[in-house]
């Protein structure tokens, strides 16, 4: 039997027995703390077989991440701000209720059930974090169309030409639509969200939400009529032609909330069931707080290439390319190299679209195409004002690509960024810009094309096993994964049940020496100058994430979504 917890617990491995209850109960007593505290402070078990020791001496049957996932939750019944304050969520159990709750010990849990809730078939005994990680799956579609009472979320205004969201009265907007617009901007701003899908659906819309580069389905609104006054009403804020949608249009707007303006840029698609729309998160003043001291070795890449990167972002002059998708991380990474090489003796001007983070000491220019002021001929003026290094942000046509390259090669140091799957296809984008093969190899110093590789959350991360059919499957050979580690997140309430926290860059370096560059300038095939990259030491980004994986910190899932399976 264990010792009681008055005189300490002498054997943790013990099962929890009747004293130890009776003894914790006498502390938080005394104490004047909750039992349930008492008890994981003093016992020594981790959360999971607290649980199942109290289940069996109280006779409660209990419920796994997994078995939650599985139910519906039952808001209709018990509000999701209810379930946040009692700990506790009422879910749909055929054929009735079942309650999760989290305290055994909580004497008023049941009395106000009683009172505040119909019968309840079932009552099972869940991990607080589990019922966390449950809300905080479903937290942000009840958000988003919540009632909005009075005092919760506020009503937008205009102050000075900008919305303003600020979080006392939405309610006193009268319009559903307004409200449902402005609930839905302010919901994302404190999720962290980088991107808003609305998508049109033949009976309505669905509302999603980009966080750590995979879409979260949020909430569907009922309804065509109701869909089209939502499109509208973005337009109107980003001034756009409501009338017009069978064009694509692009706008943006400024809300003013949490403390800041906060730019949107908004893309509007026609579809077959009306129109979509894709807003863009522009926070500025929060990535400046994010990003405050930023240098390369934060962004997670493998020591080989960030050494390497670093260096390069150092040389005198020449054309410094990051690539990879939107999201990908391609600006912060060029942030990050200019934090650094940022001391004072250089004059860095950085020409924007727009410009997303201010950099002290750096003249910075946003684009602004409805003024005539595009990438070209922005830098083109920039190379009349005196630069030591330039920063273009893309890339993404003939006239940019040419001016760079003969900026590159004049003595200045370039840095850009190109749309592209992997390092070799951005030769190919010059090629196609009908750059001159033998300028663009002169001026070009490296190119690095980058992913973002979610983490698998610390606080859940739990072995998992990977069969050999997988790994063939995904191309690894299963003999290099012999002494892996694999590991996967399975859901709590610190990474909000994705099982994810945080994410980490993976690098594709490829550095150009003699023999690659006669071998683009003479139009040799794509495979002989991977061959050639690959003898001179460039890894793959493949490689990088079959790494990671192997290491434990991410899934084989995970790399297969991030990066392309050879």
């Amino acid at each position: 039997m264990n010792a009681p917890l008055e005189s300490g617990v002498t054997d943790r491995n013990a099962a929890l027995s009747g004293a130890d209850l009776r003894a914790a109960r006498a502390i938080a007593a005394a104490q004047k703390r909750r039992v349930l505290d008492v008890l994981e402070e003093q016992c020594g078990r981790d959360p999971e077989q607290l649980v199942t020791d109290l289940a069996r001496l109280l006779h409660y049957e209990t419920l796994s991440m997994q078995d939650l996932n599985r139910l519906e939750p039952a808001f209709d019944v018990l509000p999701f701000p209810d379930c946040l304050t009692h700990d506790c969520i009422v879910l749909h159990d055929a054929p009735g209720l079942l309650l999760a709750f989290s305290d055994p010990f909580d004497e008023h849990l049941r009395s106000w059930c009683d009172v505040h809730l119909p019968p309840i078939n079932h009552w099972k005994l869940a991990q607080s974090a589990d019922i966390s990680a449950y809300l905080a799956r479903h937290e942000d579609s009840m958000r988003a169309l919540d009632s909005l009472a009075p005092g919760d979320l506020a009503s937008s205004r205009e102050t000075d030409g900008i919305e303003d969201l600020s979080i006392r009265s939405i309610s006193e907007d009268t319009s559903p639509v307004v409200r449902l617009v402005h609930s839905t901007l302010y919901d994302a701003l404190k999720s962290g969200v980088s991107d808003i899908h609305i998508e049109s659906l033949a009976q309505g819309l669905a509302i999603k939400y980009r966080i750590d580069g995979t879409l979260a389905h949020i909430n569907s609104v009922e309804g065509v009529e109701m869909a089209e006054q939502v499109l509208s009403r973005i337009k109107v804020m980003s001034e756009l032609d409501i009338s017009e949608r069978r064009v694509p249009q692009d706008g943006r707007f400024r809300v003013r909330a949490l403390g800041r303006d906060i730019d949107f840029r908004v893309s509007i698609m026609p579809c077959i069931h009306g129109e979509d729309a894709v807003l863009r998160i522009l926070d500025k003043q929060g990535l400046a707080d994010e990003l405050t001291g930023l240098r390369l070795d934060v962004l997670g890449f493998e020591p080989d290439v960030l050494a390497a990167f670093r260096k390069l972002s150092q040389e005198p002059y020449g054309l410094l390319l990051v690539t990879g998708p939107t999201g990908s991380g391609k600006t912060t990474s060029l942030y990050a190299a200019i934090s650094e090489i940022n001391n004072g003796h250089d004059k860095i001007i950085t020409i924007e679209d727009p410009v997303e983070y201010q950099l002290a000491g750096v003249l910075q220019i946003p684009v602004n195409e409805k003024k005539g002021l595009t990438f070209a001929r922005g830098l083109r003026s920039i190379l009349r004002h005196d630069p030591d290094r330039i920063m273009v942000g893309e890339i993404r046509d003939p006239d940019t690509a040419q001016i760079a390259v003969q900026a590159a090669l004049t003595g200045h140091l370039v840095f850009s960024t190109v749309h592209a799957n992997n390092v070799f296809d951005v030769l190919g984008r010059f090629t196609h810009m009908n750059v001159d093969p033998y300028s663009f190899v002169s001026a070009l110093n490296a190119i690095l094309a980058q992913r973002l590789v979610r983490i698998n959350c610390p606080a859940c991360a739990e072995r998992t096993a990977v069969s050999d059919e997988q790994l063939h499957e995904s191309g690894i050979d299963p003999l290099r994964a012999k002494n892996a580690s694999f590991m996967a997140g399975k859901g709590c309430g610190k990474c909000r049940g994705s099982g994810f926290k945080g994410r980490r860059a993976v690098g594709e370096l490829l550095i150009l020496t003699d023999e690659l560059r006669e071998l683009i300038v003479s139009r040799e095939p794509i495979r002989k100058v991977k061959e050639a990259a690959r003898r001179g030491g460039t890894r793959l980004l493949r490689d990088g994430a079959i790494d990671l994986m192997l290491k434990g910190q991410t899934t084989l899932a995970e790399i297969n979504r991030v990066t392309l399976a050879s």
